[in-house]
């Protein structure tokens, strides 16, 4: 709730914390873990096409990081992304319309939500693909834009079998 917090005060219209910090928060309870999941990061995307280059993004992080400093984040404009791919991946992929588009293309589908705090504190969900592979324990293929073979090598870098045993994980 205090990151959730943290990341309202920004005043960003469309935003959420999703990934790998719900991801595994989700995992862990369904797993009956008494210690969450040490994270390497908190993911905070939001979307907004008035805003250009990763200046603004810094300018972010920079200002959670004063307000919850053990916080590793990583802030991300979806509106931007397409010109990541294009200057760190040589891809040219088709600019995002929306922050649901942006959380709805991660590599696997449980790993495709996110949370928002709302101003009366309750919690709101992006969850472009439903909720079903997260509650499930459920790690599938997302074809959006990651490739068969970079899904599996996110399976085997962040270790999810050895993580949480109880997962099924589908070949991609």
């Amino acid at each position: 709730m205090e990151a959730l917090r943290a990341v309202r005060a920004l005043g960003l219209g469309s935003w959420c914390i999703g990934a790998g910090a719900v991801r595994s928060l989700v995992w862990d309870d369904l797993h009956g873990f008494s210690e969450p999941t040490p994270l390497d990061d908190v993911d905070v995307v939001y979307f907004d096409s008035t805003v250009e280059g990763v200046e603004h993004d810094s300018t972010l992080e920079i200002r959670l990081r004063h307000a919850m400093p053990s916080v590793a984040w990583e802030v991300t404009n979806q509106a931007t992304v397409h010109q990541w791919f294009a200057r760190h991946l040589g891809l040219q992929v088709p600019p995002l319309a929306s922050l649901e588009d942006g959380v709805g293309t991660w590599p696997e589908i449980a790993t495709c939500v996110g949370v928002f705090l709302r101003a009366d504190d309750s919690i709101g969900v992006v969850a472009p693909h439903g909720l079903d592979d997260l509650f499930h324990l459920v790690v599938r293929h997302n074809p959006v834009r990651a490739d068969a073979q970079t899904y599996r090598e996110r399976v085997a870098s962040k270790r999810f079998a050895e993580r949480w045993p109880l997962l099924s994980i589908c070949p991609a």
